[in-house]
């Protein structure tokens, strides 16, 4: 049985659309039988009839794209689970290892509540890091690839291959990440090349080899900071020039971006502009943000993240993704209509490319993925969090308040 309302929607009448010049005025929005927009008019005042829905002039949102995700492990649906272990990147690796078999993670029950918790809050679309590591082999690719194929193309998903135990200093991993990009997945994953490998020349040489026999993207979670992790920047911008990889390289968290001198951090962005190397962010309130405006004037491509909600690593987290949006625009101190509205696009339409989706923008010939929020505007709609009223997935009901 489907996670998911199967109704389809044929119209969605009278919703108020900030995308494409149209004012918020009242629109009527028009779905084919595969779930794409096929066409925006004024709104005609006609009731809802069979097939149809009311928008009751609600705002209505491009559905969330979260660029970074685990939804392969949490332990959402179990009791409350206290945090234990060590601190740190490898204290909290080691703490899962020893308690993941006895939470069922991965399972697909486990993945199924995940989802169910992004959707609800209006994601329609995700980039999930799923652990591959000689305990799992690649079953929780496979259970992930099972559970969003629930949802029959209402959402849309990709995979990254997460070595979350570390590459080099577990032999036999990047035999396992060559394996998962040969059977299809999207993006191999790398971890602090520098601290947990203490090897960052021969990971990351190990994984753009891969990602360039192969086709597939990566994607690198890191964490090392200020001038170690510039230095790996640079190790990654490097390989990306080298094997012509550009448009296929995103790094995840990057704090050393926000740490280093504005002359530095200028010279990286310039760098990851020429390569279209991406960013993506879950904003940590510890830490300062990645610099929206630098990113903007430079133009580098840059996409929010849940990260693991409700897991061995951290209990927080509710897998709202407009709450990680206002999160990085609060502690960013941004105020002003033009910064609030952009965070919304970054966490909507902007965030396509992380997602395999074509546009995200509520325009004709657009998948029909949309939220509906009470809300007078864009910045209201951030600031405030309302719920979210109504979500659609390729013009299908997925949530219903």
């Amino acid at each position: 049985m489907l996670p998911v309302t199967p109704n389809r929607v044929s119209v969605l009448r009278s919703v108020r659309l900030e995308t494409g010049g149209r004012g918020g005025s009242p629109h009527d929005v028009f779905v084919d039988a595969e779930g794409l927009i096929t066409a925006v008019e004024p709104a005609t005042g006609i009731p809802a009839g069979p097939g149809e829905l009311d928008g009751r002039d609600l705002l209505a949102l491009p559905g969330f794209v979260n660029t970074h995700a685990h939804i392969d492990k949490s332990w959402i649906g179990h009791p409350w689970q206290s945090y234990g272990g060590e601190g740190g990147t490898d204290g909290r690796i080691r703490h899962e290892r020893a308690r993941r078999d006895e939470l069922g993670i991965p399972s697909l029950d486990i993945t199924r509540r995940v989802l169910a918790e992004f959707v609800r809050f209006g994601t329609t679309a995700v980039r999930t890091h799923v652990d591959v590591d000689l305990g799992l082999g690649l079953r929780g690719i496979e259970v992930v690839r099972e559970a969003v194929a629930e949802y029959d193309g209402a959402i849309t998903a990709e995979v990254v291959a997460f070595p979350q135990d570390g590459v080099l200093r577990r032999p036999g991993v990047l035999d396992l990440l060559r394996a998962a990009a040969e059977s299809g997945v999207e993006h191999i994953g790398g971890l602090d090349p520098a601290s947990i490998d203490r090897d960052p020349v021969g990971q990351l040489d190990g994984l753009f080899e891969i990602a360039a026999d192969t086709g597939v993207g990566i994607d690198i979670h890191l964490h090392d900071p200020a001038e170690l992790g510039a230095f790996q920047f640079d190790l990654i911008l490097d390989r990306t020039e080298a094997l012509g990889l550009a448009g296929r390289v995103n790094i995840a968290h990057g704090f050393a971006l926000a740490q280093v001198d504005a002359a530095r951090r200028r010279d990286l962005l310039q760098r990851m502009s020429q390569l279209d190397v991406t960013l993506t962010t879950v904003a940590p309130l510890r830490l300062p943000q990645l610099p929206l405006q630098e990113l903007d004037a430079a133009g580098v491509r840059f996409g929010f993240g849940t990260d693991g909600i409700r897991d061995l690593w951290s209990p927080y987290g509710t897998g709202d993704l407009l709450g990680i949006a206002w999160q990085y625009a609060r502690s960013s101190s941004l105020v002003r209509d033009e910064d609030l509205r952009r965070v919304v696009e970054l966490a909507t339409t902007d965030g396509v490319p992380f997602a395999g989706i074509g546009r995200n923008t509520l325009s004709t010939g657009d998948r029909a993925d949309l939220v509906l929020i009470d809300a007078e505007n864009a910045m209201d709609a951030l600031v405030r969090m309302p719920a979210r009223e109504l979500v659609l997935g390729a013009g299908r009901v997925l949530h219903q308040a």
